[in-house]
């Protein structure tokens, strides 16, 4: 590599970090003053509130507005050296545009794989570590009770419970049907059934169960029955999972699981997997539309590529949340609904960089 890529890649990613730096002290600053009552009220030691909080929420923090403060150095520091011109020596020199873009492209390359770690692996880790510290000394412990559950345990075998809470692990009007060659064989009834956490077995209790068979059908009716449903408590929530603090594969494997119990919530699941991958592309995207836009020297300067260029951001992150809400709650695949916002992006960076060095 020449000098001038270590120059760019340097200026890139110094900018980068000492804007991200700043702006999460700044973060810091106002969530300590908002928390602070709560850390003083529920004695929380400075120590837990450094190492367990605010040095799990940087990486969160950084991975979520990486796109955006990419897309604001590479404005920032490329207006500079265009308002100078020294991209107009560096062109006349002989680089062509599209050279010029190659050690942009290596520093948005390198973000974009620590988007990817931090996302699918490191910040599902300190996610658990900042959760455990803010149900202890934030937010009060959460309390759970799911309604109307159905619960697809294995093919063939359909549980539904009324009411279901988590801190009691015992459900109310308890039902499980076995269902063959699409017909059903085998019902039971019960007032409430409750988990046993010691032999991890399920009691049904005031039960009756219903065999159909052929001829004719069976009730069987008792007051304490115990039942290897194979599934845990939590399975019951009805609501949506903690996915950030699972890593990629976790993810794909509790999704696998998910869509086999036949779990309404398989979109929200879905569209975390696929975001987890597209949301680095943005980096790189991002990147060419930035270097494209304030390349040339222009009146108004750096002020007037900022503010078009946190316009294109926002219009960015604004398409991404509308698209997942039609996934979430559409018809839109979950797929298609994360990837084309990058899709429709990528068109828009390919045009203006082609018309840049014009």
């Amino acid at each position: 590599m020449k000098k001038i890529d270590w120059y760019i890649i340097k200026k890139f990613l110094g900018t980068f970090f000492f804007t991200m730096i700043l702006i999460i002290v700044i973060v810091i600053i106002f969530d300590v003053s908002e928390k602070i009552d709560d850390f003083i009220k529920n004695q929380a030691p400075l120590k837990e509130i450094v190492l367990s909080y605010y040095l799990t929420f940087v990486p969160y923090f950084t991975n979520m507005f990486s796109p955006l403060f990419t897309f604001i150095a590479v404005v920032f520091f490329t207006s500079k050296i265009a308002s100078n011109t020294e991209i107009v020596a560096i062109l006349s020199s002989g680089i062509s545009f599209h050279r010029l873009l190659r050690p942009y492209l290596v520093a948005a390359t390198f973000l974009a794989l620590l988007s990817f770690y931090l996302a699918n692996f490191l910040i599902p880790q300190t996610n658990k570590i900042r959760y455990d510290f803010e149900d202890t000394y934030i937010f009060s412990k959460r309390h759970n009770t799911g309604r109307n559950i159905h619960v697809q345990n294995s093919p063939g075998i359909l549980l539904y419970v009324e009411s279901f809470n988590n801190d009691e692990n015992k459900g109310r009007n308890f039902t499980m049907e076995k269902v063959s060659n699409f017909e059903l064989t085998y019902k039971l009834k019960s007032k409430d059934v409750t988990y046993d956490t010691i032999s991890g077995n399920w009691e049904a209790h005031n039960y009756m169960i219903t065999r159909l068979e052929k001829d004719q059908t069976n009730y069987e009716y008792g007051d304490t029955i115990s039942l290897n449903l194979n599934i845990e408590p939590s399975d019951f929530s009805t609501r949506v999972k903690r996915m950030d603090v699972m890593n990629y594969f976790q993810l794909k494997d509790f999704i696998d699981g998910e869509r086999i119990k036949g779990s309404k919530n398989i979109k929200f699941y879905e569209v975390e997997r696929h975001k987890r991958i597209s949301f680095p592309f943005a980096t790189l995207i991002l990147t060419i539309i930035g270097a494209s836009l304030s390349s040339r020297k222009v009146r108004g300067g750096i002020g007037l590529h900022l503010a078009f260029g946190i316009l294109i951001s926002f219009t960015y992150i604004i398409f991404m949340q509308i698209s997942t809400v039609f996934a979430t709650f559409g018809t839109l695949s979950p797929f298609v609904a994360v990837w084309i916002p990058n899709f429709i992006f990528a068109i828009l960076a390919f045009f203006l960089m082609r018309l840049a060095p014009k």
